[in-house]
């Protein structure tokens, strides 16, 4: 049988009773859109994060405009990130018209070069997006003492990382404003799409709902210009009776990278490393081969064993978003590992045979 980098059929089979009692339970209700699910599933959010309060919104790329809208971030204004994430996050800042301005990475973890950042602040500056990318965190203390001593925001794009702590603090719960996605292949998986936005700013959160529904606080009555984005009632629940699984699959997870970890030391792949900072969720893990990805990846499928690339192309010498003004060779650091990194498969139901059998053929291919 193949053997997928993703794949949520068996996570069905164990939870399949549970999901259509949900599922049965809001089409009984009469209410399918803003109700007691997505409430409950909210202040569960907020909860487990520590955090003043979460507005579901209908996928992590709306999470990502909508915090920035009601952290103030407007038209030709500048933010601050990465070049080596998902297109969301970019697209979500030009949603707003503002100007995704990128700073390089980091070469042994993938993650925001923290140092770079200063140098790119300029008047027009707004907020910072640390992405979290690949389960683990951005090193946010010195982070965010550069958004204080310039008046900036932070706003944590923790699409892969939820569940993943910083210092022992969870991801999401240290910058001003969090996003988080529960695309399906995510740690926390929608059975659809979704996201959620969450701030202990309590006028962040406030915004947030009105502009979600179209800017309003009464029915039928616009105070802002807002948009149409709800998490609905039926994913809130499906969400909700997922998460307190959450932290045992993410274990899980974990203890599949450390056999990964452990077996292919010394085998011509570069292995990610987990920070002394940080508790990594392994959302993905991430492999590098310097000369020859695609050939490996190529040799794998021929055995079955199917990967992903994430991502194969930085943001900045795409050609939708050319008109950003940058070019190859600015962020040398994204631009290597986008030719040199794939993903293994990761999923809590993967079998301890499943898991032999990819370092064997990968061992074997390499």
């Amino acid at each position: 049988m193949p053997i997928n980098v993703w794949d949520y059929l068996r996570e069905y089979d164990e939870l399949r009773d549970e999901i259509l009692a949900a599922v049965d339970r809001v089409f009984r209700s009469g209410r399918l859109v803003l109700g007691q699910e997505g409430i409950k599933f909210e202040r569960e959010m907020a909860a487990y994060l520590g955090v003043g309060d979460g507005v579901g919104v209908n996928s992590g790329t709306d999470a990502i405009y909508i915090a920035l809208a009601a952290l103030g971030v407007k038209a030709g204004d500048e933010v601050i990130t990465v070049p080596n994430t998902a297109v969301p996050t970019v697209s979500a800042i030009q949603t707003l018209g503002a100007i995704p301005v990128f700073v390089d990475v980091r070469d042994d973890d993938f993650l925001m070069d923290v140092d770079q950042v200063e140098a790119a602040i300029t008047p027009r500056t707004t907020v910072i997006i640390p992405v979290h990318l690949y389960g683990q965190c951005v090193d946010l203390d010195p982070l965010m003492a550069v958004a204080r001593k310039h008046g900036l925001k932070v706003m944590e794009d923790c699409a892969q990382s939820l569940g993943a702590l910083y210092k022992n603090r969870p991801s999401g719960s240290i910058g001003h404003a969090a996003s988080f996605s529960f695309y399906p292949t995510k740690v926390l998986g929608a059975y659809g799409d979704g996201g959620i936005l969450l701030s202990d700013d309590a006028e962040v959160v406030r915004l947030a709902r009105s502009l979600r529904f179209y800017g309003m606080e009464t029915q039928y009555y616009s105070e802002r210009h807002g948009y149409n984005s709800r998490l609905d009632e039926v994913q809130a629940a499906i969400l909700s009776l997922k998460l307190p699984r959450l932290d045992g699959w993410i274990e899980r997870r974990r203890a599949i990278a450390a056999r990964y970890n452990k077996a292919l030391a010394g085998s011509g792949l570069a292995l990610p490393r987990e920070n002394a900072h940080s508790r990594h969720n392994y959302y993905v893990y991430v492999v590098e081969h310097e000369t020859d990805r695609d050939g490996v990846l190529e040799r794998l499928a021929k055995r079955d064993i199917h990967c992903n690339v994430s991502y194969r192309w930085p943001i900045h010498i795409m050609r939708g978003t050319a008109d950003l003004g940058y070019r190859e060779g600015q962020f040398p650091v994204a631009e290597r590992k986008a030719k040199r990194v794939f993903s293994l498969p990761m999923y809590p139901h993967l079998t301890d045979e499943e898991v032999e059998t990819v370092i064997d053929v990968l061992k074997d291919v390499v």
